[in-house]
């Protein structure tokens, strides 16, 4: 690796790494944790890459972005931020970074995204949109957070293909939020300005259902929403809805809780809908499969709650434990409910363990899949998240090390999932696993897993 990188982070600890990382690999690197020195040694024409922190103390890293392209347009700028959220990629990849990794990142995988960025030439003439960019400003409305590789990885996606005009499958488990990454596809895209139109089977009834369907769109974008559930003359409209479509065609996007290839298969969904509606499939995973993000929403929802004229709530620490061990069948929009309920029943401003065990135990029985979900197979669905990981690396290969990393993400999942179910008894948690105590032990301190001795609540 050659060349001369500029660092910019507050955080002492990450300039010293990336320093000598860079070093070692061949680099000249000039660190500092202001922005107005990197946007001076910018001006002076120093640096061949830049690698910058978002929220620092004199600025924003991702409203630098603009400046340094428009004078150093040929510069690559990778952005690293603990500001894990789907508008951090967004604007990242609307102020054309040149990559960007959530904080905490993979040192290898950062060392190995600079070297592309040090031999890639950026377009010579980066053609920018000089209007300012209408974006919602109530950002925090958006629960779309989360520090969890999964959600990381579909926040990368969404920002990818927002503005191209393939369409967009969204799948996942009721209360995951599908509805809302569709509203951001479009929210955060080039039709901003035009109308979302979320249709029902109800909506295409009748001659004239799917003309005016295309009439209330404009051009903007279409979702069907659950599209699992229509009816077979409701899909067959739909396919000659899309054949229809011609210059200023809406974005089709459609949503389905139901694995829709097993549909396909059963004869209840069709194959030519199927595979129009199959340009692109973004699933969101289930609040159990990002079990970190879990306080993170408790908290989010604390503040809007707090913004919407309630009263001031914080959580207690074990009640903050307890809301995470929860499985959370209904998603986040039982997580949600939850939250309002503890900030409308509780009496002090503490939210106390007891009284998210009130609630939680009167939560009614759901069942945590779609109604065919549990029909496929844990290799299928393996394999299914596998393909999109090697996707979303645009035909390059991942970083090396790929097998030790998928086992360390099917390993701490099993593990969490049976210290969960056996209420955090590591005895009974490894009598479950069918592995030596000392070999569990061993596991939760190399995978950092944290361990939460509780009564199970169902």
């Amino acid at each position: 690796m050659d060349g001369t990188v500029l660092v910019a982070d507050d955080d002492r600890t990450i300039r010293t790494v990336l320093t000598q990382a860079l070093t070692r690999a061949g680099c000249k690197v000039h660190a500092t944790s202001s922005l107005m020195t990197l946007k001076r040694w910018v001006d002076e024409g120093k640096g061949d890459l830049v690698i910058s922190d978002v929220i620092m103390p004199d600025g924003n890293g991702l409203e630098m972005l603009p400046q340094i392209g428009k004078e150093r347009p040929s510069l690559p700028v990778i952005v690293i931020s603990a500001q894990n959220t789907i508008m951090t990629a967004i604007q990242a990849a609307e102020a054309e970074a040149f990559d960007y990794l959530p904080k905490p990142f993979d040192l290898p995988d950062l060392m190995k995204r600079a070297a592309r960025a040090l031999e890639v030439k950026r377009r010579a003439s980066v053609k920018r949109d000089t209007e300012a960019r209408d974006l919602p400003q109530d950002q925090d409305d958006l629960p779309l957070v989360g520090r969890t590789p999964a959600m990381q990885a579909l926040y990368r996606l969404v920002a990818r293909v927002m503005n191209t005009e393939l369409p967009v499958m969204i799948t996942g488990e009721s209360g995951t939020g599908k509805s809302l990454i569709a509203r951001a596809i479009h929210d955060f895209s080039d039709r901003r300005t035009t109308p979302f139109v979320v249709v029902s089977a109800a909506d295409l009834e009748g001659v004239d259902g799917p003309a005016t369907v295309l009439s209330r769109a404009k051009g903007g974008s279409i979702l069907f929403d659950e599209i699992g559930d229509f009816d077979e003359d409701a899909q067959a409209k739909i396919v000659r809805m899309l054949d229809s479509l011609g210059d200023s065609a809406p974005r089709i996007m459609a949503s389905s809780q139901d694995d829709l290839s097993i549909r396909m298969e059963e004869g209840a969904f069709r194959k030519d809908l199927f595979y129009r509606l199959g340009g692109v499939t973004i699933n969101v995973p289930a609040l159990r499969e990002r079990v970190d993000d879990i306080a993170l929403l408790a908290e989010h929802f604390l503040a809007r709650t707090e913004r919407d004229g309630e009263p001031s709530r914080r959580f207690d620490a074990d009640a903050l434990d307890l809301i995470r061990g929860y499985t959370w069948p209904g998603n986040v929009r039982q997580l949600e409910n939850t939250v309002r309920r503890l900030v409308a029943t509780s009496v002090e401003e503490n939210i106390t363990r007891a009284e998210v065990e009130l609630v939680l135990g009167n939560q009614p029985a759901m069942q945590p899949m779609g109604r065919r979900g549990d029909s496929e197979k844990l290799s299928a669905s393996v394999a299914k998240h596998l393909r999109r990981y090697f996707d979303l690396h645009g035909g390059a290969l991942p970083p090396p090390g790929l097998y030790q990393r998928i086992l360390r993400e099917v390993e701490m999942p099993l593990i969490e999932i049976a210290l969960d179910a056996t209420g955090g008894n590591q005895a009974k948690c490894a009598d479950l696993l069918g592995i030596n105590r000392n070999t569990l032990r061993k596991k939760i301190t190399d995978l950092d897993i944290r361990v939460t001795r509780r009564r199970k609540l169902m």
